[in-house]
C-alpha cells in the first residue's frame, strides 16, 4: 500500500507539471498581445513596449515558466492586471459562495442521488426504476443555466418564494444565507444527481444478482441487511469513482450557475479574468483547480481498500 501511495504521488507530480506546461503555453500562444490589450487601443508603441517589459514577456518563454514556476512555489500567484491586488487575495475572497455551493450540491446530488439508484434498483421495473430512467435521460441532456432560468421563473419570479439571484454571506445569518443558496444548489445538482442515481442503480443490480446475495435472501436476511450491509458496500467502487468524477461535472457547472444567479463566486472571477484577459488569475484558477481534481482523484483510489478489503495493490 506505501507503494502505490508513493507511485500515485509520483504520477500526481508528473500530471501537475504536465497541467502548468499546458496552461502556460496555451494563455502565452494564444492569438493577441496581452501588453496591448491592458494599455487600450489608444496606447502608443512606446507605451505597450514598457508593459510588455515590465511583465517580463519580452524573456525567453524557458525564462518565464521557470519564473512563473518559482513564484507559485514560493506562495506568490501574481498580481491581477486589472485589479492591481495579490491574485490569492482576489481568490480568498470569493471562495466563500462558491465553497457555500458546492457542499450543499455535494451533500444533496449524493444523498439523493444514491437512495434513488437503490429504490430504483431494489424495485427494478417498478414505477420508482422508469421515473428514474426518464429523470436521468433528462438530467443528462438539459444543460445548467436552463434548468436555472426554469426554477428562477418559477420559484422567484411567478410565486415569490425565494430571491432570484444574489448571495448573502454566512455572517448574516444561517436562514438567509440557506436561503440564497437553494436555487443554485437545486439548478447545479439536477444533472448530478441523475448521474449518481444510474451509476448506482446499475451497481447495485449487478450485485443484487450475484449468488451470496440469494444466499442471504433465502437465510432470511432482511431487505435493509441486504441493501445496505451487503449490497451497497460491495457496489461502493463504482459509486465513489463516479461521485470523484463528478468533480468535474462540478467546476464547469459552478461557473454556469454563479454566472445565471450573480454570485460572486470563484465562477465569476473565472468570467470576468477571460473576459479582461487577465493572465495572473486564469493561471492561478487553472492550477489550483486542476491540483484539486487531481487530490480528489487520488483521495478516491486510496479510498477503494477501506469500502473493498479485496482490493490490494
Amino acid at each position: 500500500m506505501c507503494a502505490y501511495i508513493l507511485r500515485r504521488t509520483l504520477s500526481t507530480v508528473a500530471v501537475m507539471t504536465m497541467v502548468g506546461v499546458f496552461v502556460f503555453l496555451l494563455l502565452r500562444l494564444a492569438p493577441g498581445d496581452p501588453a496591448a490589450v491592458i494599455a487600450g487601443r489608444n496606447a502608443t508603441p512606446q507605451v505597450i513596449a514598457g508593459i510588455r517589459e515590465k511583465l517580463g514577456l519580452n524573456d525567453p518563454m524557458p525564462v518565464q515558466f521557470i519564473r512563473w514556476v518559482r513564484d507559485m512555489l514560493g506562495g506568490d500567484f501574481g498580481t491581477s492586471i486589472f485589479a492591481g491586488r495579490p491574485v490569492l487575495e482576489l481568490i480568498s475572497q470569493r471562495l466563500e459562495p462558491t465553497i457555500s455551493l458546492s457542499i450543499l450540491t455535494m451533500i444533496i446530488s449524493v444523498t439523493v442521488g444514491v437512495s434513488f439508484g437503490i429504490v430504483a434498483a431494489w424495485r427494478t421495473g417498478g414505477f420508482v426504476d422508469r421515473l428514474l430512467t426518464a429523470f436521468s435521460a433528462f438530467g443528462y441532456s438539459v444543460p445548467v443555466f436552463v434548468i436555472g432560468y426554469f426554477v428562477i421563473y418559477f420559484f422567484a419570479i411567478k410565486t415569490h418564494w425565494l430571491p432570484v439571484q444574489g448571495y448573502l454571506p454566512i455572517e448574516r445569518g444561517l436562514g438567509p444565507w440557506f436561503v440564497h443558496l437553494v436555487l443554485p444548489t437545486v439548478a447545479l445538482s439536477f444533472g448530478y444527481i441523475a448521474f449518481i442515481a444510474r451509476v448506482t442503480r446499475a451497481s447495485m443490480l449487478e450485485v443484487l444478482s450475484e449468488d451470496y446475495m440469494r444466499t442471504a435472501a433465502a437465510k432470511g436476511a432482511s431487505s435493509y441487511t441486504m441493501l445496505f450491509h451487503h449490497a451497497l458496500k460491495n457496489a461502493g467502487v463504482p459509486i465513489l469513482t463516479v461521485i470523484g468524477i463528478g468533480f468535474a461535472y462540478l467546476i464547469g457547472g459552478v461557473v454556469l450557475t454563479e454566472t445565471v444567479f450573480n454570485i460572486p463566486g470563484i465562477g465569476r472571477l473565472v468570467v470576468d479574468a477571460i473576459n479582461n484577459r487577465d493572465y495572473p488569475i486564469i493561471q492561478s484558477l487553472l492550477i489550483l483547480t486542476s491540483g484539486l481534481y487531481v487530490l480528489i482523484n487520488l483521495t478516491v483510489d486510496l479510498a477503494y481498500t477501506l469500502i473493498d478489503p479485496r482490493i490490494r495493490y
